[in-house]
């Protein structure tokens, strides 16, 4: 608050005792003054008398100047930086040395860095004091209170030179401690509330993008979808409170869609803020229900048929279902690897936008007659296609591949395995058509391709009139 003295309050108050005394002095003054007038005219030592008066009057008025200076002086403090009183010396001139713009920018890193400090005012002054004599530059901070004490986390600029033991250690002298640090890129200097925005933005608009959301919401972590109920119908014992559980590296939400979402992060704890911000996105995504994508693309095969690529879910289950009554034993055996009979158990699953993203293929009259997955597996990827036997080889897997796999590109992913049989030359062929590095695995009978997608460019995604199988397309 902010003293306020007004000129009025500050006025001495007038009082009659003042005039009564003042007429006093004025009437005294007359008669001294007639009695001297008397006197010198009338004595003969009046000359000696005005001399003397005038000696008394400057005497009075030197004594009154040097009383009221000193009492004027003695009401007032030294300037500041004096304790004698004297006034401060003005500070003396810094000139700038002139700057070299020849000489090359000094390197710096992107460090990601948290750290815990103690709830007391201070605290994070010298924390900021000791990153400032380090040469660090903080761009962002964000603050995660907790019961005793706060988490502070930090995008940091540091000289290329500093090492993250080095800056570990100076932030525990600075108070800090369970520190955690790690190399940040361009991607995190967008600052948390427009971060936070565009993936629920995202998670808005496609169903398949919570658990992307959640991932790159909280870091490197792993997810899970546990659903309630298995694939033979029988209950997991997963059952998760509305408002969710959290406990230390391990964060269980609600699914809506039933069942549990497991968010585990070993190498480093989650705090109650982050997992405020997780189970929002969760709730969005409840209120908003079952949602995909509208886009579609229009194909024509070589033979003049048209067949459209789109989005699929679960509300396509009994389409898939029919698709599955009309494929062979050989092409359900060769996608599930397993008992043909329990194919139709795993089609809710990999429709679930839970679980992954799904395109569909229809034919003109609206027939399902192909299928492509691209499923999260905890913080790896997986691709998977079934086409129904009678339009086999006419491109369609090599068009829902490279599909597939430039939506794993866009999620951030940095590979896509398959997982099939050697025998399974279709599948084969269609991943070596990708035109990225693929590595082999073959572990009891089954083959595991898995592609790496840090090479470019590759067929799928290049402008192209025609599909690998000579499909022209039109998108839609």
């Amino acid at each position: 608050m902010t003293d306020v003295t007004s000129s009025k309050s500050t006025r001495r108050p007038h009082h009659w005792r003042h005039d009564l005394i003042e007429l006093a002095a004025l009437f005294t003054a007359v008669v001294v003054a007639d009695t001297i007038a008397k006197t010198v005219v009338k004595g003969h030592d009046g000359p000696y008398l005005l001399v003397f008066s005038a000696i008394a009057l400057v005497a009075t008025v030197t004594f009154h100047t040097w009383w009221a200076r000193r009492h004027s002086h003695a009401g007032h403090a030294p300037p500041a930086g004096d304790p004698g009183g004297h006034p401060a010396p003005e500070p003396a001139a810094v000139t700038a040395a002139p700057r070299d713009e020849s000489a090359p920018p000094a390197e710096t890193t992107l460090w990601r860095m948290r750290t815990t400090v103690a709830d007391t005012p201070g605290s994070l002054a010298a924390l900021c004091t000791a990153l400032a004599r380090l040469g660090v530059d903080i761009l962002t901070l964000q603050t995660h209170p907790l019961g005793d004490g706060t988490v502070d986390e930090f995008l940091l600029r540091a000289p290329a030179d500093l090492s993250a033991r080095a800056l570990a250690r100076e932030t525990a002298a600075a108070g800090g401690r369970d520190t955690w640090t790690e190399r940040a890129d361009a991607h995190d200097l967008v600052d948390t509330p427009t971060r936070v925005l565009g993936l629920a933005t995202r998670t808005a608009l496609d169903a398949a993008e919570l658990p992307l959301a959640l991932r790159r919401l909280l870091g490197r972590c792993t997810l899970h979808s546990v659903p309630a109920v298995s694939l033979t119908g029988r209950p997991t014992g997963e059952q998760t409170p509305v408002e969710g559980v959290l406990e230390e590296t391990v964060m269980r939400l609600r699914d809506p869609h039933g069942g549990t979402l497991i968010i585990e992060r070993p190498y480093l704890p989650f705090t109650p803020t982050e997992f405020a911000r997780a189970h929002a996105l969760v709730e969005l995504d409840a209120r908003l229900g079952p949602r995909v994508p509208r886009g579609q693309a229009v194909l024509t095969l070589p033979e003049g048929n048209e067949i459209t690529v789109r989005r699929a879910d679960q509300r396509d289950l009994p389409a898939a279902r029919a698709m599955h009554d009309r494929c062979s034993p050989r092409t359900l055996g060769l996608r599930y690897h397993g008992p043909v009979g329990d194919a139709d158990r795993y089609l809710d699953h990999l429709l679930s936008p839970r679980f992954g993203r799904t395109l569909a293929v229809e034919t003109a009259s609206g027939r399902l007659v192909a299928l492509g997955h691209l499923l999260w597996d905890g913080d790896e990827t997986e691709v998977a296609l079934m086409v129904e036997d009678d339009w086999q080889r006419r491109g369609i897997g090599s068009e829902l591949l490279g599909r597939l796999v430039v939506m794993a590109e866009e999620t951030g992913c940095d590979s896509v395995y398959a997982v099939t049989q050697s025998s399974n030359t279709g599948m084969v062929a269609a991943m070596r058509a990708l035109n990225l590095p693929l590595d082999y695995q073959i572990e009891e009978g089954t083959l595991v391709i898995t592609a790496r997608l840090d090479r470019a460019p590759r067929p799928a995604d290049r402008a192209r009139e025609q599909s690998p199988g000579g499909a022209r397309r039109a998108e839609r």
